[in-house]
């Protein structure tokens, strides 16, 4: 995925959680809603993830050095699982907390159009940045199933504020219906169960980024395609008697580690064989130019070379 597209989502959802804090904090403060404080404790963690998303962004395009041969780009999974981290401790468990208040000390929301008021802004508010968080994502969905597209991702930033605002939109109609239902039927108590249910959104959005940050984290390989185009241009040179196994390996959205085993013809000299893997290098990058380090293995080479 295009940072730029990425760094887009990322402002968008920056600048709407920043008014939407503000809005939220003021409509806690009058009414003293379990609900609304929860709401606005969220914003802010989204705020501050936001930040930690461009933070990543950057990092992981600082170059490569001596103790980082292959660059920072694992630093974008490394700050997105922070962000997971924050969602879960910071948004679920204050949430959860304020919302076992609440229902173990209810009291009645007061100005309670202050609260309508407030909802309702921050709905079409967080609306409008879901709107572009979905759009960029829907992008890069390429016919691919929501959660597939998910999976196979190799830049969390789009999906990763896609769950936050889709987890957002979904708490803001929970605390209008917890805040709602506790005024008609006066029970104050409904506004903490709000608050909680909005705690566990949190948490189940967070447990998702998590799972999927990880795998990144740890190492994925190119898509299936990559890999069988990879194998299929190595195969097809004349030096090559065919490939034997290409792996692969994501150190960021666009920088790919490919190891190549092949077997060259057994007649090749070894000026020919250099010239072989030099040609078939700049036909992979050619046409793939995410796959920044190329390695064939020595064993293989020099098995099949005859040397």
């Amino acid at each position: 995925m295009k940072q730029s597209g990425s760094k887009i989502v990322i402002y968008a959802a920056i600048a709407g959680n920043v008014a939407i804090a503000a809005v939220k904090f003021f409509a806690a403060a009058v009414t003293g809603s379990s609900a609304m404080l929860s709401e606005a404790i969220h914003s802010i963690v989204d705020t501050g993830n936001g930040l930690l998303l461009l933070f990543g962004i950057r990092q992981s395009h600082k170059p490569a050095d001596d103790q980082h041969p292959f660059g920072h780009g694992l630093e974008l999974y490394f700050w997105t699982l922070i962000v997971a981290i924050m969602i879960f401790a910071v948004g679920g468990g204050i949430s959860m907390y304020e919302g076992i208040l609440r229902v173990i000390h209810p009291h009645p929301v007061e100005n309670i159009g202050w609260t309508y008021a407030v909802l309702g802004c921050s709905i079409v508010f967080e609306s409008v940045s879901w709107t572009i968080a979905f759009r960029e994502f829907k992008k890069r969905k390429c016919g691919m199933g929501w959660w597939e597209a998910v999976a196979k991702s190799k830049d969390p930033t789009t999906f990763t504020v896609f769950f936050e605002d889709t987890a957002a939109l979904a708490g803001l109609v929970v605390a209008l219906t917890g805040i709602a239902a506790g005024h008609h039927f006066h029970l104050p108590a409904l506004d903490g169960v709000a608050a909680i249910l909005i705690g566990l959104i949190l948490m189940v959005v967070a447990t998702a980024l998590a799972y999927e940050t990880k795998s990144l984290l740890v190492g994925e390989s190119a898509d299936r395609a990559t890999i069988d185009d990879v194998c299929a241009v190595t195969a097809e040179d004349p030096a090559v008697d065919h490939c034997v196994r290409a792996r692969t390996m994501h150190f960021g959205p666009n920088e790919v580690l490919l190891a190549m085993d092949a077997e060259f013809k057994a007649e090749l000299s070894s000026q020919d064989l250099a010239a072989a893997i030099d040609r078939l290098e700049g036909k992979i990058r050619l046409r793939h130019p995410e796959i920044k380090y190329i390695y064939f293995e020595a064993k293989a080479i020099l098995r099949t070379s005859g040397e």
